[in-house]
Parts: C-alpha cells; structure tokens; sequence
C-alpha cells in the first residue's frame, strides 16, 4: 500500500500503520495497532455528525499521521526497554571468566525461576483448556454452550496476556501489552467473528496446553541440577561430622565419603550448578520464542 496519500478509513489507517511497522517486533506492532484503532474508534464515535473521512483528516493532524505514530513508538519504545532492561553482567574477557560470569547474569536466575514456577502454571493452564473445551462441548446441546464457549475463549485470551507479562518480566521476551483489537464500536457479532477467526486464539490453547508437558520438564531438570549440585558441594559435611553414620540399613552402616573424594566434590558441584545457570539462561530464551509464535499476533502489513 502507497501511504502517500492521507486514509479515508480506519482501516486504511490501520493499514498504513501496519506498513510502517514492517519489519519491527511483532508484540510492539500490537501494541500499536490497539492504540490507534481504540483511539480513532473513540474520535469516531464522539463526531457522529462528520464523516469518516473527514474525522480522520483531523485525526492526522492531532494523533498523527501513520508513518509519524509509528516513529513515536519506536522512540518510546528504545526508552523503555532501556528503563526496564536489567543490569548487564560485567563483559568478562576471558573463556573461564564468561563462563562463570552467568552468576552475575540476573536473567540465568529468573529463567531458573520460571522453570520452578512452570509446573504451577502448566498445570493451570492445562486444566483451564481441557476442562473448559470439555464443558463447552458437552454443554452445545444446550442453549447457553455457545456462551460458555465464547466464554472461555476470551478467558484463555486474557490468560495469555497475563503469561506475556511473566514471560516478558523473567524471560526478558518482549510481549504484548494490550489485546489484539479493542472491542469498542464493533457489534456483538463482529467481535464473535474476529475472535474465532483470530490465529492466535487457537494458538493460545495449543500453547497452555504445551505448558503441562514442558512445565513438567522445566521442573524437573532445574530441580535435579540444582539439588544434585547442591548436595555436591555439601559431600565435604558428611565426610567431617557423623560418627555414628549418616545412612544405616539393617547392620550397614554408610559414614560418608573419604576427605579426599569429598574435596573433589565441591568443585564438581559447583562447576556442576554453574552448567545448570547456563542451561536455564538457554532453555528462557527458548521459552521465550516460543511463547513469542504461539500468543503472539503474527501482524503482516497488507
């Protein structure tokens, strides 16, 4: 689309905006895009005696013209980011150095994090999608299944939004921050419509329901790694206190591991709890993209 010449309708707007964008992140153009339609749906609605064509001429020249707007948000964009962004780990110049440096890196740490919470919330999720489906299926032979069921897509759709913001506040993924569309100034119908015609609100469910198996996974791993790390730098314990055994099966008795052995533990362990900051900080970003193609709009200029 050319965006030389000034839009007569919202939706020549929206596309012109969508033009601008090209190439940008996809959870900014969101972003974007809800802004500007809630607001020219607003301006729309409050001049009933004008013309679209004529509301949206004085919009260019108050709210801005697309390729102006689109600028705005990118320069408001680079500000927050900068604002919110955590502080970098110092740069290290050496192999050993970056490697242990992933303890100063805050994001290894949230990332091991989501990957304790994840079974919480796979486990949610999981059990919204199934037994929301199940109910909406059952219940079509009613009269009120088909508003379960809508029901239960816009709450998976506001579930998403709130996994964005943990995704984008541990993993550090930029996600979106408004919904897709506003509702206002668009029939009951219409809204039914662009819902169940939406990609993502398919993608959203497959997404939660990709959250027991991979929660699961998360959970155990970052357990296993951190406990077992753990428990090799405290060998070296075992090995100095317990006269009387730490481990008695019948007329067995265990009393640790030889001072020698125990000393080669620690640094095991740590070397051992340090490839596990890494696999988190690996397994976030990850996440992160994963979660970026499934609740994401996926916004193509037209």
């Amino acid at each position: 689309m050319n965006t030389r010449y000034a839009p007569r309708s919202i939706e020549q707007y929206l596309a012109q905006l969508r033009e601008a964008f090209a190439g940008e992140d996809p959870a900014l153009v969101q972003d974007a895009l809800y802004d500007a339609e809630e607001y020219l749906r607003a301006e729309l609605a409050a001049n009933p005696d004008k013309s679209e064509a004529d509301v949206l001429e004085l919009i260019a020249s108050t709210y801005g013209a697309p390729d102006e707007v689109a600028d705005a948000y990118r320069a408001t964009e680079r500000q927050v980011r900068k604002a919110l962004a955590p502080t970098p780990p110092k740069p290290r110049s050496t192999a050993i150095g970056r490697f242990f440096g992933v303890w100063g890196d805050s994001r290894a740490w949230m990332a091991l994090f989501y990957m304790l919470m994840a079974i919480v919330t796979g486990v949610f999720y999981f059990t919204v999608v199934v037994t929301g489906a199940s109910l909406s299926l059952g219940l079509m032979i009613l009269i009120i299944g088909i508003p379960f069921f809508l029901l239960f897509v816009g709450f998976t759709r506001l579930l998403a939004l709130i996994e964005g913001r943990i995704v984008e506040g541990l993993l550090g993924q930029r996600m979106p921050r408004r919904p897709t569309y506003p509702l206002k100034g668009r029939s009951v119908m219409e809204r039914i419509g662009l819902m169940l015609r939406d990609r993502r609100t398919w993608t959203t469910m497959m997404y939660f329901l990709l959250m027991l198996p991979l929660g699961i996974a998360y959970f155990v791993v970052a357990l296993t790694g951190v406990t077992v790390s753990v428990a090799l730098v405290l060998v070296p314990l075992m090995a100095l206190g317990i006269d009387a055994g730490v481990i008695q099966v019948e007329d067995f008795v265990y009393n640790g591991p030889p001072l020698a052995v125990a000393l080669f533990a620690v640094p095991l362990g740590v070397l051992a709890l340090t490839l596990m900051m890494h696999l988190a900080r690996a397994i976030g970003r990850m996440h992160g993209a994963i979660a970026k193609n499934l609740l994401v709009a996926q916004i193509k200029a037209d």
